[in-house]
Formats: C-alpha cells, structure tokens, sequence
C-alpha cells in the first residue's frame, strides 16, 4: 500500500518488521558510529541495513538494546523513529555531536537535551511551531545519573536543532554567503541559554511526545564557536559510554514501574 509503503512485513526504509526493534534504541546519525555503540553489547549483530540506515541489536548488561543511524537532519530522522516505533520500540536515545555555544562548555564535554529548539523541517509537518520538542523526563535523568556514575562532565539543558549546518548555524555558506536572517543567530540562542547547535533533536523529541513514546539525547561538544575550536572525534566515545548505561538505568526504573529510583 502507497500510504504506508512495505517490503512484505517490514518498513520500507529501515527493513525492519514489528517485534525486531527492542524497547530500547540508541540513535546516532553516522552508520558508522552504529559498531562503534555495538562494540559495548554482548552478542551485537547487525539486523538490517539500507540507505543510510544501518540497525544492529544486542544486550547491554542484561538489557536488550538496539542502534539505528538515522542520517543527517530531520527529514531522516523521522522516517527512522516513524519505522522503529512500528517495529516494536518506545525509548530513544539521541547519540550525536553538537557545537556548543559557550566558552564553558570545553571540547570533548557532554551536553543532554532536556528540550530542542525547532528549527528542524520535519516536525512542523506534525505540530505547530507552539508545540514544545521536550525531553522525557526520565531519560534525562536516567543520561545524567549515568554520566555522574561515569565521572564524565556533562551539561544539562536547551539544544537548537537545525537542517543546516552551514548558513542555518551562522556559519558563512559557499563563497562567504550569509542571509540577513542568519545574522547575529548565536547571539539570540545565547541571549536564551540555549547550550549548543545540533540536528536530529526537535524531530525526536517532538514525534516521541507525539506517539507516547520516550525520548533524551546526549551529544559530544566537538566544536565551540565562542572560542571557534574544532575536534571531531574528542567526547564521543564518552557519549557513546553514557548512553548505554542510561539504557540499563532506564530498564530498571521501568521494572519499578517508571518511576526512577
């Protein structure tokens, strides 16, 4: 059927059918950061693989855990929570890089969303601009409580996600081009306290809400444009680390009934 298009049971895009996604699923934008997740998993193998889509599940001590890329921006990102939520999962985990915006934030530190300024495409098509792209709580806590028993350094609060990298992030585009309205951006996110520039969050958070489901996001600052450092590699290992252990603490909270500790 064209209205929600298959492959025989499976999704079209992400090829997976209901009951092969666990609850739990962590989402990188890189397929190759997906065996990079894995590699902390007992019994990890991929699953299904198609475009830039790439899922591979396992367990993380004793919590069945998956990891689906979900490409760069929005447009992706909500074909993979749309396709995952129909293949069985209700809790995601954004796992990403972001470029801070303060001078405190250092290269390599963490940040968890606990909202997402929607700059993003995708969920206007699901909710007015009025509609909040707010983090569950309890995956904010659960990411928090994991990285204070990880010994990461770690920043709460307000992320800005965006479809462009460049002009959409006050970044000068091709030749040094830079619309009026990109103008002075960073300054108005700042004036706000919001921490950082990403672009997967505010479609996560706002179809997770949307749908009942969970969703948080943890991101590795490689990139400060207060201090205008770059390091692309620095703080995702950590991240990656973070996540799956808030998995494990998300599994017990909700063997207590969801109610955390």
């Amino acid at each position: 059927m064209a209205q929600r298009p298959k492959v025989g049971a499976k999704a079209y895009h992400l090829l997976l059918a209901p009951g092969e996604a666990p609850r739990y699923v962590l989402l990188p934008g890189d397929p190759g950061r997906v065996p990079l997740i894995a590699k902390h998993w007992a019994g990890a193998r991929e699953v299904a693989r198609n475009r830039e889509f790439v899922t591979w599940v396992g367990s993380y001590k004793g919590v069945a855990v998956g990891a689906t890329s979900t490409g760069i921006g929005s447009g992706s990102t909500a074909i993979a929570v749309e396709e995952l939520l129909y293949a069985g999962a209700d809790t995601f985990i954004r796992v990403g890089t972001t470029g801070a915006l303060w001078r405190e934030v250092r290269l390599g530190d963490l940040i968890i969303g606990t909202a997402a300024v929607r700059f993003d495409g995708a969920s206007r098509w699901y909710a007015p601009p009025e509609y909040p792209a707010a983090a569950h709580w309890l995956v904010v806590r659960a990411l928090v409580e994991a990285a204070e028993s990880l010994g990461v350094r770690h920043h709460v609060g307000v992320v800005a996600s965006t479809d462009s990298f460049y002009v959409g992030q006050e970044r000068p585009g091709y030749g040094g081009f830079m619309p009026p309205w990109s103008k002075g951006l960073i300054d108005t996110l700042r004036s706000l306290r919001v921490l950082s520039f990403e672009m997967e969050s505010a479609t996560i958070f706002t179809l997770a809400s949307i749908y009942g489901a969970r969703a948080g996001g943890v991101y590795a600052a490689i990139a400060n444009r207060e201090t205008d450092e770059f390091a692309p590699e620095v703080g995702v290992e950590d991240a990656v680390r973070v996540a799956n252990e808030a998995v494990k603490i998300l599994a017990e909270y909700d063997r207590k009934g969801g109610a955390g500790p």
